[in-house]
């Protein structure tokens, strides 16, 4: 299956065979385009898949050594994410399906994600799916057949957004995971008390706009007072990180204790972040429960994602028209 993603700022083509082999996965990064705005640019980031695609697809084909005539159907992501930029790829597919009497298969990003870890791990069932993204923070129930229940989701900024604004009030540059999660490592995550919200409460929802808030006043006091100086920028780096991950951790293991799943399941571009990898992995032992997390080539956004879950859908007989329309607020699952 050749799987097309186009949900933001990435243009991706992947070919899977059987749902776990990766035979290809070439992904274009836009972000020297974005990084003079501090974030994505929508309108640009349509031209830049537009210029992109038809020789992304291409790539991965050759890669695989597969033609359209060894495809058995080609998958698209058609929600959620920019409207521009899902046009982009579910255009291109609807055209290749066309051209070449292919099954066309429309695809949720989150549901991609949440499939990535399955493409190195065989994953125990039922397991609970954290997934944090610059555009998504959610924690979902996976059940055999990947079937789902969403537990809680955020109710304001994602956390990866959350990390690329505090990157931006830093004077870090845009993206700002990584950035943040180096420097952090330098600093002391008990310097400033940032706030946690919603960490106490009986539900699995999430907020981050309040904590993106308390970190822009500290900077812009600590700016004025002069002491803005590298190890201060460590320190809050590395405060701002502990309150996120402190969140993210505890009201995961709550739904492992309370659904008795066997494993976490970590993905989304945020799974990169080490110290969220590293906080989680030893908290879930503490209760006995595994830790699962794609490659690093798996965690931002990919073409192998949708091709992957694309193929257990198509086994469940799953097929789209051509008239597969690109849904940019469409229902998580």
């Amino acid at each position: 299956i050749l799987g097309i993603d186009t949900s933001c700022d990435e243009t991706a083509a992947a070919v899977v065979a059987d749902g776990r082999e990766v035979l290809s996965n070439i992904v274009a990064s836009q972000v020297e385009t974005h990084q003079e705005y501090g974030g994505v640019v929508p309108e640009l980031a349509s031209r830049k898949h537009i210029e992109a695609i038809n020789y992304i697809v291409s790539r991965s084909l050759a890669e695989a050594g597969v033609t359209f005539k060894d495809l058995e159907a080609i998958a698209v992501t058609n929600r959620p994410g920019l409207i521009g930029a899902l046009l982009v790829g579910v255009a291109a597919a609807k055209s290749l399906a066309y051209c070449h009497n292919l099954p066309l298969l429309g695809i949720n990003h989150i549901e991609g994600h949440i499939y990535a870890p399955f493409l190195a791990d065989a994953l125990p069932f039922p397991h609970i799916c954290l997934t944090v993204s610059g555009g998504h923070t959610l924690l979902v129930e996976v059940h055999e057949g990947w079937q789902y229940k969403v537990l809680g989701s955020t109710q304001d900024d994602a956390a990866g957004e959350v990390y690329d604004k505090v990157a931006k009030y830093l004077g870090l540059g845009f993206p700002g995971g990584k950035v943040i999660d180096d420097l952090a490592q330098k600093g002391n995550p008990s310097a400033v008390k940032f706030p946690r919200p919603m960490r106490n409460t009986d539900d699995y929802q999430f907020s981050f706009s309040g904590i993106k808030t308390s970190v822009r006043y500290f900077v812009e006091k600590a700016r004025r007072a002069g002491l803005l100086v590298e190890n201060g920028q460590q320190d809050i780096a590395a405060s701002f990180q502990a309150a996120v991950v402190d969140v993210l951790v505890y009201k995961s293991l709550r739904a492992v204790k309370a659904t008795g799943a066997a494993a976490i399941t970590l993905t989304g571009g945020v799974a990169a972040n080490s110290h969220l990898r590293a906080s989680l992995k030893l908290a879930a032992a503490e209760i006995g429960a595994e830790v699962y997390y794609p490659p690093m080539n798996l965690c931002t956004d990919n073409g192998a994602m949708i091709a992957g879950i694309a193929y257990q859908k198509y086994q469940q007989g799953l097929r789209d028209g051509l008239s597969l329309n690109a849904t940019p607020k469409g229902s998580i699952f």
